[in-house]
């Protein structure tokens, strides 16, 4: 009984202890250090947040699991050290069949519970829009990336596009950020990124928003937000994609929504419409792309 009270007195000024230390963080260590939030804890999507409550979440558990296997191998090496006058061997056991449980069961039920959790956030995730306010391709090629932001058109003859170059570094080492693709996007719209390559295997990046979608020729990945915040932000590709893969960077815009129209307006002042969502792609000679009856001539 007296334990018990003993233990109860111990866990009061811990929790005390915890709580006091996390009223103190700032949003930045509240969310573990992560990009994508202002100093006043703005996130940059909806989604923004909910991908670092599962990183913060999951690593306090780690860190608790942790303290408890710390502890139980300080206190075995101090309880069962040897002994003044001590020789040989201790006594050496078996098997402890409640040790044996233990150990089995709650690294089983923390697997579990991370399992839960990440496939609960996931599926929220992959969760396509069903009618999203702004439909945009993301197109990456060795080593840069084309924008083609659809219209109300299947065809796509109504949309308009930007296509982009790698990036150009200067004598120092510099990137010259002007001269990268930029990707425009309008804050508090929702989005739905459609995903393709034109060669090789990438993977679109936008670091602040944490979470990244590799990008295969010939199969269409889907990404679905809303941006929460205006600002500008850095992307890059994910997936070593060859000889420049560092050099495949990219700029996001998140503006206004009069801001974007006007950008819109501006690509197509420009010329820069129609469909380009397959037209350079590398491979071109898919089965049932092309007429057999011209190799026989």
């Amino acid at each position: 009984m007296h334990s018990k009270r003993r233990l109860r007195w111990a866990v009061i000024p811990i929790g005390i202890a915890t709580a006091v230390a996390l009223a103190g963080c700032s949003p930045t260590e509240l969310n573990g250090f992560l990009p994508g939030f202002t100093e006043d804890g703005v996130p940059a999507t909806d989604r923004t947040e909910m991908v670092s409550g599962l990183w913060v979440n999951s690593w306090i558990v780690l860190l608790a699991v942790g303290v408890v296997t710390w502890g139980l191998m300080l206190w075995a090496m101090i309880a069962y050290r040897r002994r003044k006058g001590q020789t040989g061997l201790p006594v050496q056991l078996r098997y402890n069949m409640p040790i044996e449980i233990f150990y089995t069961v709650v690294p089983l039920i923390l697997v579990i519970g991370f399992f839960a959790f990440t496939a609960r956030d996931q599926t929220i995730l992959e969760t396509r829009y069903d009618d999203p306010d702004v439909s945009i391709t993301a197109i990456g090629k060795q080593w840069a990336w084309d924008f083609q932001y659809n219209g109300e058109q299947e065809d796509g003859s109504d949309a308009v596009w930007s296509m982009g170059i790698q990036a150009q570094p200067d004598e120092q080492g510099n990137i010259d950020q002007e001269q990268l693709p930029t990707l425009y996007l309008p804050v508090d719209k929702t989005v739905e990124i459609k995903l393709n390559s034109r060669d090789v295997i990438h993977s679109f990046w936008i670091i602040d928003f944490l979470y990244k979608k590799d990008m295969y020729i010939g199969k269409d990945n889907y990404w679905s937000f809303t941006p929460t915040r205006e600002g500008e932000y850095a992307g890059k590709c994910a997936e070593l994609c060859g000889e420049y893969h560092s050099m495949m960077l990219f700029n996001v815009k998140v503006v206004s929504e009069a801001e974007y129209e006007d950008y819109l307006a501006s690509l197509e002042a420009a010329g820069q419409t129609g469909n380009i969502n397959e037209a350079y792609d590398r491979l071109q000679n898919l089965p049932g792309t092309g007429d057999s009856s011209e190799g026989d001539e």
